[in-house]
């Protein structure tokens, strides 16, 4: 295998899911691996594979920044720039600050009790079919109806956030992406976001869209463009990564017959459960950074400009740091993973959240898993950024709900 061998910036790599042989070849051999992509921005960039490579990264961002080039391959415009997930302390501090207190410990208490009956209500709605579509009718509805509470969406409106992110996370997907324009797709959510900023402003509500039109960043309140891009960011990664982990992580449970009876008879191992199928699933592939200044890794030169990915599926089967990586254990500890990135000030914000969420939808979900088997295909999307499932079609026993 040469370093060439896989194109990383190709969505269609990851039909098949994250390309763990070749990490693994990329670990062993080029752990700072240079990877040709000619883009707008500059040929070619440093993929980083292993666990304490992406740590140290993530954790210093004065030389690795994300606002120089941006949190993804190729160029970004000016718009996208405004976005929390591109910008750098101590900017991106205060912006995280803005909403921070909608995902602490203490505010999802107090939406504990919605976000269980909806769960609940997600299971009770399709276990007497007995076949479904998984992604669609199970994985999806949850993070949806959670993230369109704390934003201030109402609920009936929640599915066109939905169909937004799909088109916004899939433009070059054939299914998702087909006839959109992502330009497009974002005014109209922009437009949407305007609505909703105009109803807040007449009549505030403890939400997030509230919180971000009546605080302010270094003494100044957010922009019309900043307002959108941050309403945009929470819409799409509030609900993307959450379904996509409740996905791959039931898959999990499908393809390990023997990981899947100890999840069900010991319910004690569902939170580590959930901390493995975030570690072995790896939601998100990667994000970028830019160095700011000449420097290396692992002795390896690394230029100022020069684009550095780190690949987080890779470091999470590292295997310096998780034995057996390609292991899927539901009893795995320690498991100190990345699936929400590093230690560094970009760690996932909704973090607790979606841990939150994931263990109530799969405490529902014992009820239909026993015997649930694929009947068909899963069908994967066309993309490098998230590691995500579009439809996955299974059958079970059915089960009458009270």
């Amino acid at each position: 295998m040469r370093i060439n061998d896989v194109d990383l910036a190709d969505g269609a790599t990851f039909l098949s899911g994250p390309p763990h042989e070749y990490f693994d070849f990329l670990r062993r051999e080029h752990p700072v691996a240079w990877v040709d992509h000619v883009e707008a921005d500059g040929p070619g960039f440093w993929a980083l594979t292993r666990w304490d490579d992406v740590m140290a990264v993530e954790r210093d961002p004065e030389t690795y920044s994300s606002y120089v080039g941006g949190a993804f391959i190729g160029p970004v415009d000016e718009g996208t720039r405004l976005m929390m997930i591109n910008q750098d302390p101590p900017r991106h501090t205060r912006l995280r600050q803005l909403v921070s207190r909608m995902f602490t410990p203490r505010h999802i208490r107090s939406i504990e009790a919605n976000v269980r009956a909806a769960a609940k209500e997600i299971v009770d709605r399709v276990a007497p079919k007995g076949e479904i579509d998984f992604v669609t009718e199970v994985a999806a509805d949850l993070p949806l109806i959670v993230i369109a509470e704390l934003i201030g969406v109402p609920q009936e409106d929640r599915h066109k956030v939905f169909e937004w992110s799909n088109k916004m996370v899939g433009a070059q997907d054939p299914e998702y992406g087909a006839g959109s324009d992502v330009q497009e797709v974002a005014a109209e959510l922009y437009a949407y976001a305007q609505s909703l900023a105009d109803e807040r402003l007449a009549d505030p509500g403890e939400d997030v869209v509230t919180l971000l039109l009546t605080g302010e960043v270094d003494g100044e309140k957010l922009t019309v463009l900043e307002f959108n891009v941050f309403f945009l960011l929470l819409a799409v990664a509030g609900n993307e990564t959450t379904r996509n982990l409740i996905t791959g992580g039931t898959l999990a449970l499908l393809e390990h017959d023997d990981q899947r009876e100890q999840f069900l008879r010991e319910p004690d191992v569902l939170a580590s459960s959930v901390e493995e199928m975030l570690r072995y699933v790896s939601p998100v592939n990667y994000f970028r950074r830019t160095a700011t200044k000449d420097t290396e890794i692992r002795d390896v030169p690394i230029k100022e400009g020069d684009k550095i990915t780190l690949w987080y599926p890779a470091a999470n089967r590292d295997p310096d740091q998780f034995p057996d990586p390609h292991t899927f254990d539901v009893d795995r500890a320690p498991n100190d993973h990345v699936a929400f990135g590093g230690r560094g000030p970009h760690f996932c914000l909704g973090a607790n959240l979606a841990r939150y969420e994931i263990n109530c939808m799969f405490e529902e979900l014992r009820r239909i898993v026993p015997d649930m088997e694929l009947t068909g295909p899963v069908e994967r999307l066309h993309m490098n950024l998230i590691n995500g499932i579009k439809h996955m079609p299974v059958k079970f026993t059915p089960v009458e709900t009270s």
